[in-house]
Parts: C-alpha cells; sequence; structure tokens
C-alpha cells in the first residue's frame, strides 16, 4: 500500500488495543503490509503520554504475541504510535483532534483515516455522529472507513436504529461491522473448500447431506464478565453474529466474484430464507441452559433467568436445504474449547455386505475445525482388515499446523485490519444481514422472557451442557458431536 493512512483508536487504553490490535498492526508492518507510510494514534480519556502509550502498548505484544516480538524490530514501529486524550461525546473535543491529526498529515495532500471504535457499544451513535460533524468523515483528500465493533445493537429494534444513524453520517461502504469470526483462516478456507474443489459442491445439497452441526463451545465459564453476561447471555453473544455467520457461509450459493457486495448478497439471501421461529414455536426448536453456580457469581442478579447454553434448530426454505436441520450450540463453562462445523451426509440406502440384520452404517461426516486444533476432517467407512465384511469409521484429516507451520495462521484482528486498510469488506457484516439476523433471534429471545418460556435447564461445569440439549437432537434420531474433530 502506497498511500499514507492515519489509523485512529478511540478507547485506546483498552484491553482489546493492547491485547489485538496492535499486535495485530506491528504483525503486518513485519509482514510489510502496512502502507508505506503511517501513523498509529491512541484516544482515550486517560492522561497517558506518548511513551507512556507505547509502553503499555509494548507489553501487549510481548505478552500476547511474543514469538513475534523483536526490540529492534519494535523500536522501528514504535514512534509510528502516538497517544492524544480527548472526549469524543465533544464536537470540539473532536475537531481538536482533527487539528492534531491536519498536523500529522503535513502536506500530504492525499491521506488515507481509519477510524477504529473500540469502545463500548452505547457511544457508537455518539462517536460517529460527532466525527461527521467535525467535518471528519468527508473523502475529499482520502478515504474515511469506520471499524465497528460486536455487539451491533441488543435486539432488532435498536440495531435498525443504530443502522438508521450511522447511516445519516456514513454512507455503507465506509462501514465496517467487524466480527473477529470471520477473520479466523478456517473460517475463510470454507469458501475455498467449497468452491476451489470440484468433489464436494455437487453433494452440498438436500439430496447428499442429512443435517449439519455448529458448536461454539467454550470451557471457561463467565469469570469476572458476569454482570455484563447477565444483560446478554449465550444467544445475544455467540448465535446472534458468530454462529449466524458461520450457518450463512455453509450454506450460501457460490457467488459470481469474490467481490464483497458479491459475497455478502449470497449470505443475506440465507439470512432471508431462513424459517423464522415464532414465539410459539420456540420451546419445539430450541433449548435454554445455564450452568449450576452461575447465580452465584458477581454481578449477576439472584434467580437470573440469563441462558448460559443455547440449542437452536433452523431450516432453510430454499431448494438447496430444504427440510435439513441446522442445529446451532453454544455455551459457557463445558468440556472443552471448541469450534466446529460438522456436515452429516446421509446413510447408503442399501446395505449390501453381510452383516448382521439390525446393523446400521455409521454416517460420513465433514468437520471443519475452527479452533483450536484447526483443520479439516473427513469420516469414511473401511473394511477391517482380515475380517469377512467387519466396518470401521476411518478418518482423513487435514491439520493446518502440519501442513503450513505452527506459525502459519494468524490473528483474525490482523486480517481484518488488513482488509479494512484495503477497502475489502469481504469479511465484515452488512447493515441489512445484521438486522436480518436479529428479526431471526428476536422471537427466540422473547419467547425465553415470556411466561410461556421453555424450562431453564441447568448442567454441570465442565459436562456438554444440559440432558434436555441431549434429548432435543436424539429426538430426531442425532446425536451431538464430542470436541473438536476428535481423531
Amino acid at each position: 500500500m502506497s498511500e499514507s493512512t492515519i489509523i485512529v483508536i478511540f478507547g485506546a487504553s483498552g484491553d482489546l488495543t493492547r491485547r489485538k490490535l496492535i499486535p495485530a498492526l506491528y504483525s503486518l508492518y513485519l509482514k510489510k503490509r502496512m502502507p508505506d507510510t503511517f501513523a498509529i494514534v491512541g484516544i482515550s480519556r486517560s492522561p497517558l503520554s506518548d511513551d507512556d502509550f507505547r509502553a503499555q502498548v509494548e507489553s501487549g505484544v510481548q505478552n500476547f504475541a511474543a514469538s513475534k516480538y523483536d526490540p529492534a524490530r519494535w523500536a522501528e514501529f514504535a514512534p509510528r504510535i502516538t497517544y492524544r486524550p480527548a472526549d469524543l461525546g465533544s464536537v470540539e473535543g473532536m475537531r481538536q483532534l482533527d487539528d492534531y491529526l491536519q498536523q500529522l498529515e503535513g502536506d500530504n495532500g492525499s491521506c488515507n483515516r481509519l477510524y477504529y471504535l473500540a469502545i463500548a457499544p452505547r457511544l457508537y451513535e455518539i462517536a460517529i455522529n460527532n466525527l461527521g460533524a467535525a467535518n471528519m468523515i468527508s473523502e475529499d483528500h482520502g478515504w474515511r472507513h469506520v471499524v465497528i465493533e460486536k455487539p451491533f445493537g441488543h435486539n432488532l429494534a435498536s440495531a435498525e436504529q443504530l443502522n438508521t444513524a450511522i447511516h445519516k453520517v456514513l454512507h455503507e461502504s465506509q462501514i465496517y461491522r467487524i466480527d473477529h469470526y470471520l477473520g479466523k483462516e478456517t473460517v475463510q478456507n470454507l469458501l475455498v473448500f467449497r468452491f476451489a474443489n470440484a468433489l464436494f459442491e455437487p453433494v452440498w445439497n438436500r439430496n447428499y447431506i442429512d443435517h449439519v452441526q455448529i458448536t461454539a463451545a467454550e470451557k471457561v465459564d463467565v469469570g469476572h464478565r458476569a454482570g455484563y453476561y447477565d444483560g446478554i447471555g449465550v444467544v445475544r453473544d455467540m448465535m446472534q453474529n458468530h454462529m449466524m455467520q458461520l450457518l450463512t457461509l455453509v450454506a450460501m450459493e457460490p457467488p459470481a466474484s469474490f467481490e464483497a457486495n458479491a459475497l455478502r448478497n449470497e449470505k443475506v439471501k440465507v439470512l432471508s430464507a431462513i424459517q423464522p421461529i415464532t414465539p410459539e414455536t420456540a420451546v419445539q426448536h430450541t433449548v435454554r441452559g445455564q450452568y449450576r453456580g452461575y447465580r452465584n457469581a458477581e454481578g449477576v442478579v439472584p434467580n437470573s433467568e440469563t441462558a448460559t447454553y443455547a440449542a437452536i434448530r433452523f431450516y432453510i426454505d430454499n431448494w438447496r436445504w430444504q427440510g435439513v436441520p441446522f442445529y446451532l450450540r453454544s455455551g459457557k463453562a463445558l468440556a472443552e474449547k471448541s469450534s466446529e462445523i460438522t456436515i452429516f451426509f446421509k446413510r447408503p440406502p442399501h446395505i449390501m455386505f453381510p452383516l448382521p440384520a439390525d446393523t446400521q452404517l455409521a454416517a460420513n461426516f465433514l468437520s471443519i475445525c475452527v479452533q483450536p486444533d484447526e483443520g479439516i476432517h473427513f469420516s469414511f467407512q473401511a473394511k477391517v482388515p482380515d475380517t469377512a465384511a467387519e466396518m470401521r469409521s476411518v478418518d482423513m484429516t487435514f491439520h493446518y499446523n502440519d501442513t503450513f507451520g505452527p506459525t502459519a495462521i494468524p490473528e483474525a484482528y490482523e486480517r481484518l485490519l488488513f482488509d479494512a486498510l484495503k477497502g475489502d469488506a469481504s469479511l465484515f457484516t452488512r447493515g441489512d444481514a445484521i438486522e436480518l439476523s436479529w428479526r431471526l433471534i428476536d422471537p427466540i429471545l422473547a419467547a425465553w422472557e415470556s411466561e410461556a418460556a421453555p424450562p431453564l435447564a441447568t448442567y454441570e461445569p465442565g459436562s456438554w451442557g444440559p440432558k434436555e440439549a441431549d434429548d432435543f437432537i436424539s429426538h430426531d434420531g442425532f446425536m451431538w458431536t464430542q470436541g473438536c474433530c476428535d481423531e
């Protein structure tokens, strides 16, 4: 990238900047993927000097990207980082910041700016309005991109309100709604796997696929986030954003090109085709659970009904997927940290082999492991040697670590920041997709908060969730996968 660019991080004294953003930008610098001329400006209310802020983010690189830290290279990178205390809630404060940014830009003429809102969601609208009022969004002298962290609203009404408000200031092409799951290498590889290999796409439909499971399991409990989490719950925290995005990537039609709008149009079509779950049918299609001991966490209200576990069954009403159930589940305090997508194929229609009459062959399945053991596993039947016709499921595996090396996979934020700097919005969520996702989730949450809510199941920390979730899927004749792509 040859153009001059300033990266402005609002909320720079927060944990996200130290743990993710600066390490990602530093890694891009080491790979020579940053603009030829760039500056990073941290903004928050804390009274820090440039040196204080540099020391703070350097410790973040040392702790969270230790394998990449090189004192000599950091000494080259650090002078490009400065800090300004400013109040983003004040138009005058934004004007003073703009004066400072113009000083950094000097007489360069055209200079791009990336504004990263690493701030509380309640401040998004205020910050964007004040950037507009201070004339810091105009693209007369370079592009202006605004990265907005999740959550984007807490229900449909708030998401629509936020979209309306920011569209008064920004064009959709300037908005980068970030979902770090879409920056994960294995998630991106799902598109390559489907559309760059002629073997799989012909069977990627209701004729061959029995059902799909998408799991995002966390081993940790709510911990110090209990007070925040108790007002959010697992559906808002994980399903409305991360897991619905994974569903669209599994189910979408091939886009005409890899251009951002073509890709995002196909994802929106999937969300539009998902059969809504109404408050009346939520008890049939969902399970909610809470791990034992959650209510004892500091910040959790007594007798809290917040779900720390959820399982949801969706159907997609289109030609490709009609009748194929998609099961989404996510939870805290589960047996393992594991995010995976598992495609279960239909069993053979007839068994010709001399097996016992009640034998049922195991279904072929394909597991795409998002984390922690990134890779792809395919299970199929093979004859056990030296037997008449005994069969066993065997596994073909691909592990990123084995093929590309243990340090090959970049952090998700590295890829997403690089794309935001390039102006490629393919891996960012568009406004209409956000609203469609909330339109599907809102009725479920309304049902769970009503008097007719399905019972709140409980489960032991360290288990795979409540028994009710096992009964839920076994009623359809299926079982949950256990663990991320177990060999």
